[in-house]
């Protein structure tokens, strides 16, 4: 997760998540919709499927991306926003 706030002004933090799976990606998107929607938190956007190895779900102030691992290195949006403050990392 990296605090995005002293960086951009569009949102708070970024989730960024990767799954060596399709399969994996859609139960992670699922996980993430259903404790989400018991709180009755629900996605401003949602862009990509699973299959297409990058997942956006849009929060408004937090913004959740799921990748497949060849997508995630791709983007590498750690990289691209390595600016921003890291609040934590599990591997």
């Amino acid at each position: 997760m990296l605090d995005i706030r002293e960086v951009a002004s569009f949102a708070d933090y970024f989730v960024i998540a990767s799954a060596p799976t399709v399969r994996q990606t859609q139960a992670l998107l699922e996980a993430v919709d259903e404790t989400l929607g018991q709180e009755h938190v629900q996605p401003m956007g949602h862009e990509g499927e699973a299959e297409s190895g990058w997942v956006l779900l849009d929060y408004g102030d937090v913004i959740v991306h799921l990748f497949s691992p060849a997508e995630r290195a791709y983007y590498d949006l750690e990289g691209l926003w390595s600016a921003a403050a890291p609040v934590v990392r599990i591997q």
